[in-house]
């Protein structure tokens, strides 16, 4: 039994016609294809098809043997695909990783720079919390991170940007119609605070509050800027978040700049001293032009 003999039994079947599937399926000749099917029926040995002057019609066995014959043609064409691939020159990969948003920002420009040195590079992108991209960096599932510098994971980091924190709150909040917000205009009202997970973000609020002799019990944590904005619009508190979530703000909730001495979070690009990879040495090549030019456009 041949393959060719499952692929015209298979057309026969579909068609319920051995003219038909001999002229516009298989491109041969219906005696050919008759004595084919004939061969194949002997070495089954049953009859797979009925013939009528209406056509052909599978019989039990028929039926009984056509999904089998799928399957093992949709296992050869499988294995034929899977040697084609595997015989491709491999592409270049490179895995990136953002804080959720910054992508946003970051992700043209990365993108821009890897494929100006490999045009055919395949690139993957993920977006998640701090603390899981750096255990994934750690784990070599990515390459490379922009994130916050995690104190408990050993990785290298580079300074991308330092972001000012921001007061967040309802679009109609009263604190709305100040141009800056002072930190003794938070107290007494709902504070949505970041939680343990976020520690870096979390720290630098932290710290900040502190130095302004500002004590504020947290009414919710979370550490979701998508959640923090829907807290913050349904609780109708505030917050202090990276300004980057400008990017990401709904209608219903707006920032105000925070008067004085305003605290920053540094967002870097974090890497494994263990990665070897050429397309990361590349990349972290071009990092002090992509950060100029960042910069640049911001202005």
């Amino acid at each position: 039994m041949e393959l060719r003999h499952l692929r015209y039994f298979v057309a026969v079947a579909e068609t319920g016609s051995l003219t038909e599937a001999a002229e516009r399926r298989l491109y041969t000749s219906q005696p050919s294809l008759s004595r084919q099917i004939k061969d194949l029926e002997d070495q089954v040995g049953a009859s797979l098809f009925s013939r009528s002057a209406r056509g052909v019609e599978l019989t039990d066995a028929g039926k009984a043997f056509l999904d089998h014959a799928r399957l093992a043609l949709h296992q050869v064409d499988a294995a034929v695909e899977a040697a084609r691939r595997a015989a491709l020159p491999s592409k270049p990969r490179f895995a990136m990783g953002f804080l959720t948003g910054q992508e946003m920002t970051w992700l043209p420009e990365s993108m821009r720079v890897l494929h100006a040195d490999l045009p055919n590079i395949d690139v993957t992108v993920s977006s998640d919390y701090s603390p899981d991209l750096a255990e994934a960096v750690a784990r070599g599932r990515l390459d490379i991170a922009f994130m916050r510098a995690e104190p408990d994971v050993d990785l290298l980091y580079r300074r991308v940007a330092r972001e000012p924190l921001v007061v967040l709150m309802p679009s109609d909040h009263p604190l709305a119609v100040k141009e800056a917000i002072n930190p003794e205009d938070l107290v007494g009202r709902p504070f949505i605070a970041m939680a343990s997970k976020a520690k870096v973000l979390r720290a630098t609020i932290d710290a900040y509050l502190a130095q302004s002799g500002i004590t504020i019990e947290p009414a919710q944590t979370v550490d979701n800027p998508a959640m923090v904005m829907s807290l913050v619009a349904s609780t109708r508190g505030v917050t202090l978040i990276p300004d980057y979530v400008k990017n990401l703000m709904p209608w219903s909730v707006t920032s105000r700049p925070l008067a004085g001495e305003v605290p920053m979070i540094d967002l870097v690009v974090g890497y494994s001293r263990a990665n070897a990879s050429p397309l990361l040495q590349s990349f972290l090549g071009h990092l002090d032009e992509m950060v100029s030019k960042m910069q640049g456009a911001s202005r």
